[in-house]
């Protein structure tokens, strides 16, 4: 089942649950997936399982970015609001990768491409990024290949 169907069964379901958080969230999804579909004026195709997880990653951001506003505003009502699209959201992501896991992952990924020093960040990251996509946050990935190449 696609990443589509499935939240659409889960729309149909927060509905008869009246989750209302729940189904905010999910019709945030499927809106994102949709207008990813018809993005360059095309008639729609169903969307790489890899796009997907860009896709919800990016939602996952925008939402810790807003939250973090929220939280600095004492805006404790919409920061709620954020905090629970996130956690829906979340769902339909790969396992996020402990840190003791991303660093085990980023030593294989460091001696697989011969990086020895800051000056190979670049070319780390490109291959993180690619492998640890959905799994890790860009920034984390990042702060710990500049810890290890340091």
């Amino acid at each position: 089942m696609s990443l589509k169907q499935q939240i659409d069964t889960d729309i149909k379901e927060a509905m008869k649950a009246k989750d209302q958080d729940r189904l905010r969230a999910l019709r945030a999804i499927k809106s994102l997936i949709l207008l990813e579909e018809t993005k360059d004026g095309s008639a729609g195709g169903d969307l790489k399982p890899e796009d997907e997880i860009k896709l919800l990653t990016k939602a996952v951001k925008q939402r810790k970015d807003s939250a973090d506003i929220y939280r600095t505003q004492s805006r404790e009502d919409l920061l709620q609001a954020e905090l629970a699209e996130i956690a829906v959201i979340e769902k339909y992501l790969p396992q996020q990768l402990s840190e003791e896991e991303l660093k085990s992952r980023l030593q294989e990924i460091i001696a697989r491409v011969g990086a020895s020093g800051s000056s190979d960040l670049g070319k780390v990251m490109g291959v993180a990024t690619k492998e640890l996509a959905g799994q890790a946050d860009g920034k984390a990935i990042s702060a710990t290949v500049k810890s290890l190449l340091s």
